[in-house]
């Protein structure tokens, strides 16, 4: 569209991978089968949480909402990507990019407080466990979830409206797989630097700030187990954080490199390189979740043994139903 003298951009073009453009095809069903496993395995976990009584608890409140929010999260990037690799259809409109933008960092920064919440749970179970009835009730559960969730969204409105004030009148290509802040403030037309300013104080914010909270949390912890007499009970307590401490050094690393530094210093040459490390935490990290959580956690892995036998009838039923039927 053209305004005056100046092409205003209507559209942008997600480049994705040039460089493996004869791999297209491939990378479809390879994007198709791991947004099929990332969806299911986190269905699973949602569905076990609420489906078992012996996970009604603030941990497993807090996992199944983590679960729910990697599933917008990733469905907000994948589909469009999949498209991109079948159909070669690159466009997408400025308010779709615009959009992609906000939910990706909300529901980002969602997960970080979702994370941080859980240490924190996990810290009150383990250094305080007389109180923690009290301390992590339903009501408080559901109001830190509501919380995360409303606050994630509001926080993100002040970069995304520097974004939107940039006007966008020259080269239109996205050259990443999703519109991310940095790639998409380097085809303004205008200075980016207050938008950049505005990206870098809330991503840093919000990334140091849930980190540290994490941080004290699992100092808290260590500190706490230690004192534990027996191995036995120390090997318990730390059991319950495993895949939560998992989950977290993937999630944190790979975001820390990505969103704790100034868009201007990320290079051209480092494009590809940045694009391989947002394919961790926005494609890998997710999909990995579910099994680390299953596979590292003995409730979840009973949960589903469970459920698993319940539908195959292999639980048998109570002898005092068995002899009521009989008479």
């Amino acid at each position: 569209m053209t305004t005056g003298n100046k092409t205003v951009v209507t559209h942008f073009l997600i480049l994705g991978f040039p460089s493996l453009k004869n791999l297209q095809l491939l990378l479809f069903f390879v994007g198709l089968l791991i947004y099929i496993l990332t969806l299911s395995g986190h269905l699973i976990i949602i569905s076990i949480v609420h489906i078992d009584r012996c996970l009604h608890t603030p941990m497993y409140f807090f996992l199944s909402n983590f679960s729910f929010l990697e599933i917008w999260y990733t469905s907000n990037i994948i589909p469009k990507i999949l498209e991109v690799f079948l159909t070669k259809n690159k466009s997408i409109t400025y308010t779709g990019c615009i959009a992609q933008l906000y939910f990706l960092i909300s529901f980002g920064t969602a997960e970080c407080f979702i994370l941080a919440i859980m240490a924190f749970d996990r810290c009150l179970a383990i250094c305080n466990p007389l109180r923690y009835q009290n301390l992590m009730n339903n009501k408080i559960c559901h109001q830190l979830a509501v919380c995360s969730w409303i606050s994630a969204f509001i926080i993100n409105i002040p970069p995304l409206v520097a974004v939107c004030r940039l006007p966008f009148c020259g080269p239109n290509e996205i050259n990443h797989f999703f519109c991310d802040a940095s790639p998409l403030l380097k085809l303004s037309c205008a200075n980016p630097h207050e938008a950049e300013l505005f990206n870098f104080i809330v991503a840093t914010s919000v990334i140091v700030s849930s980190f540290f909270l994490i941080l004290v949390s699992y100092v808290l912890i260590i500190v706490t187990v230690l004192k534990i007499p027996s191995t036995t009970g120390r090997q318990k307590a730390f059991s319950t954080c495993g895949s939560h401490l998992a989950v977290v050094t993937i999630f944190y690393g790979t975001l820390m490199f990505m969103y704790v530094r100034p868009t201007s210093q990320i290079s051209t040459s480092s494009v590809n390189f940045n694009k391989t490390v947002s394919v961790f935490y926005t494609v890998v990290t997710p999909m990995l979740n579910p099994v680390i959580y299953c596979l590292r956690n003995k409730e979840v892995k009973d949960a589903l043994k469970r459920a698993i036998s319940e539908k195959h009838g292999l639980i048998k039923k109570p002898s005092y139903i068995r002899r009521r039927r009989t008479n």
